[in-house]
């Protein structure tokens, strides 16, 4: 049954990424745009609290990862932001808001993201929990932080109309 659980966690991450991504074309992007950096925000209270965390459990010392497995993760984190960055795109319609292109790929690539990440953690299942939680948070914050904050400068150019 606890095998079970990371699973069903991961598929219903994916339905909700896919779901929020296609409701979001609908509805014009408001303000603006703070919102598409929100994820940053929430991401510079979490791992910072998630470090603390992991390097206070009793009996488990904490240790950076090796510098190869750093760059490595570092290097992947980068490809899948600028992979989501490039599918996604702005348009200013008619109404001269600005909203998300719709893009059938994207959530392709949103489910083909989160497999490999799966894949690459149970391919790692030797290396220390701490080990594996710091590099899968670094691949996150690159991720995440290319393609929003790419994301977000798209949005301005498109609002200024360049």
């Amino acid at each position: 049954m606890e095998t079970y659980i990371p699973i069903v966690i991961v598929i219903l991450i994916i339905g909700l990424g896919i779901w929020l991504r296609t409701r979001r074309g609908k509805k014009p992007i408001r303000g603006k745009g703070y919102g598409i950096l929100a994820p940053i925000v929430v991401l510079l209270v979490v791992i910072p609290w998630s470090l603390y965390q992991l390097m206070h459990i009793p009996g488990k010392p904490f240790h950076v990862p090796a510098a190869w497995e750093l760059l490595i993760a570092g290097l992947l984190g980068v490809v899948f932001g600028v992979v989501m960055l490039k599918q996604t795109e702005y348009e200013k319609r008619e109404d001269g808001l600005v909203y998300s292109k719709p893009n059938r790929n994207l959530k392709f690539i949103l489910i083909a993201i989160v497999l490999i990440r799966v894949l690459l953690t149970q391919y790692f299942k030797s290396i220390d929990v701490i080990e594996l939680s710091v590099l899968m948070m670094l691949m996150g914050v690159l991720y995440v932080g290319i393609w929003r904050i790419g994301s977000y400068i798209k949005f301005t150019k498109t609002i200024s109309g360049t």
